[in-house]
């Protein structure tokens, strides 16, 4: 596994070093201060795994450097860590397709657990933008009240091709990129991610990372251990 770490604070950088090595011992982890360097380094190491994206950069917004990474490097996972993580700008990093959203607030636990729900191919969610201890009461993002949980994506009536879907969608894959990766019609991944969207009562993909995030599903993409 190779994380590159992109954040302006050498602080900031060592610990996540800390963090990144006691969850993978042999982890091998690049460190870049501005998004010019960032790229570059993504640019330069083909078998990045992950990055770990600061939002606030010296010399160019988080945001647009998650877009221009999701671009150039799609098979590349993006996690933002940033000290801005208001439900607003945690929604906008899921829906510019990043795969998971940790506060520089967590404690070292957290990050940890957070990591490693990534590593597995999970999406992490701050559970202070569910809503109250972690509850989301809001029926706009799909979720139903304390319980009345479905258990699985199959409660909701989600085929098991749709739960595939589901779990590329969880990683920021575009429907091109899930055709490829179950070999189907783009018309017939359509067809189910607009199945699924109705299923999590959502109507974007943002919100169903939130849904599935606030459910407690984890998902596991086809071809994954």
């Amino acid at each position: 596994m190779k994380v590159l770490v992109v954040d302006d604070h050498a602080l900031i950088r060592d610990a996540l070093r800390g963090v990144l090595k006691e969850l993978k011992e042999d982890a091998t982890v690049v460190e870049a201060a501005d998004s010019r360097q960032g790229l570059r380094l993504t640019d330069d190491n083909p078998d990045l795994g992950l990055v770990l994206l600061d939002l606030n950069l010296p010399d160019r917004s988080g945001f647009d450097v998650l877009a221009e990474l999701r671009g150039r490097h799609p098979a590349v996972s993006v996690v933002v860590l940033s000290a801005q993580s208001d439900r607003d700008s945690v929604a906008k990093a899921l829906d510019l397709g990043a795969t998971g959203f940790i506060p520089k607030s967590a404690s070292r636990e957290v990050m940890l657990s957070a990591l490693q729900l990534v590593f597995s191919g999970g999406v992490y969610i701050p559970p202070e933008i569910l809503g109250p201890r972690g509850e989301q009461t809001s029926s706009r993002r799909g979720q139903p009240a304390a319980g009345a949980r479905p258990g699985s994506p199959r409660d909701l009536g989600l085929t098991d091709r749709q739960v595939e879907i589901l779990a590329l969608m969880m990683q920021g894959k575009s429907n091109k990129a899930i055709c490829r990766s179950l070999d189907l019609a783009e018309p017939t991944v359509k067809n189910h991610v607009t199945a699924i969207l109705k299923a999590l009562k959502v109507t974007n993909r943002t919100e169903a990372v939130i849904a599935v995030g606030a459910l407690g599903w984890e998902l596991r993409s086809p071809g994954s251990s």
